[in-house]
């Protein structure tokens, strides 16, 4: 009980020490404590996942490109207001987000060839897959 008690000081002291630098504990805190599971997370991210799989290169990319950008808004509006332990799940979404937003601008004053859409899709089924899984397998 004495080295557990010693080395929750140790870890809280130190803990302060780096709030100081960084400006408070709770953002020190966020960047070693995982978020956990959380059913809405899950449920969108599957959402998103599905709509980079329908994705139809042979149609306008615009509304396709605009409805994934509205999930992951979603996505990413809902773990801001969860809290700031959601850090993790926002860094995981960022590089989808910008792929979305390459993809929605590009198309929605031009449609691009089938080939740059097959590419994007490419690109979009891998970071899908790994944002799902490590959204999906959180305790």
């Amino acid at each position: 009980m004495k080295i557990f008690m010693g080395l929750f000081l140790a870890l809280s002291l130190s803990g302060c020490a780096g709030a100081i630098k960084a400006g408070s504990a709770a953002s020190t805190v966020a960047t070693f404590v995982p978020s956990f599971w959380d059913d809405n997370q899950s449920s969108k991210i599957i959402d998103v996942a599905l709509e980079v799989d329908k994705l139809d290169c042979s149609q306008p990319h615009a509304p396709q490109a605009l409805k994934l950008k509205h999930n992951l808004r979603w996505f990413e509006l809902y773990s801001k207001h969860k809290g700031f332990l959601q850090r993790d799940v926002l860094e995981l979404v960022a590089p989808m987000q910008k792929t979305v937003d390459d993809f929605y601008n590009r198309s929605k004053t031009k449609q691009g060839s089938t080939k740059y859409c097959e590419r994007k899709k490419q690109i979009l089924v891998k970071q899908a897959t790994e944002a799902a899984e490590a959204v999906m397998w959180r305790f």
